[in-house]
């Protein structure tokens, strides 16, 4: 599994994980690098998986390492090339992947950035307004973001929160809208009957309390 190494694509677990034979037999289960697809069950995520297996499943592809070998799962770290494309780069291009850098792997983040551009402007997958359902006519949008506060959040997870801003001129009831992050545990849904009113900003922190008007909690403990 040199970098450019050959393999053959056994299975396609996901939209970015698939199971590869490599010269000698073994098979390994391989992420693929720089970018993240929904998780099972979410908003096209079946879309992605068939997506990928379309490109790469039962083929000979061409395996690129960037920085890393592995990734603490025990899996393999690669860009997946086949047809002197990059599958990953294909994925984000078409809207089915997000750009994500996980450092020190972002040799080919540049063009992953891109592609997730063209597909932004273009409205394509994930970044269309009806992609997870019909568009709301709502004027709801994510503020200000704390990803990372001063000081050490693990003493006080509510240092770390994420705003929703209600802009419009009526108060909106968000009874089943959610927020979530790129991990496959970590999901908010907001309160049966919550409406947060016209121009007012609620922000959703990471760690536990009570809840108000103003501050609803994730309360995210791993």
């Amino acid at each position: 599994s040199a970098p450019g190494a050959g393999a053959r694509v056994v299975a396609v677990v996901d939209g970015d994980t698939l199971e590869v034979r490599l010269a000698g037999g073994r098979v390994e289960r391989l992420r693929l690098v720089g970018i993240n697809t929904p998780e099972d069950g979410e908003c096209l995520a079946d879309e992605a998986a068939a997506r990928l297996s379309a490109l790469v499943g039962g083929r000979r592809v061409r395996l690129a390492r960037d920085v890393s070998d592995r990734d603490d799962y025990g899996r393999l770290l690669r860009h997946v090339l086949v047809d002197g494309r990059n599958a990953g780069e294909v994925l984000v291009a078409e809207g089915l992947a997000v750009s994500r850098a996980y450092p020190p792997d972002t040799t080919r983040q540049p063009a992953l950035d891109a592609a997730q551009e063209r597909a932004r402007a273009a409205g394509l997958g994930l970044w269309s307004p009806d992609a997870c359902g019909p568009a709301s006519p709502a004027s709801v949008r994510i503020g200000a973001v704390m990803a990372d506060p001063p000081g050490d959040e693990s003493q006080d997870p509510n240092t770390e929160w994420v705003a929703i801003d209600n802009t419009g001129d009526r108060p909106v009831d968000l009874t089943g809208w959610g927020v979530r992050d790129e991990s496959a545990s970590h999901r908010f849904t907001f309160p049966d009957g919550f409406r947060l009113a016209a121009g007012a900003t609620v922000r959703i922190c990471t760690g536990c309390g009570r809840d108000t008007p103003t501050d609803l909690h994730w309360c995210v403990t791993g």
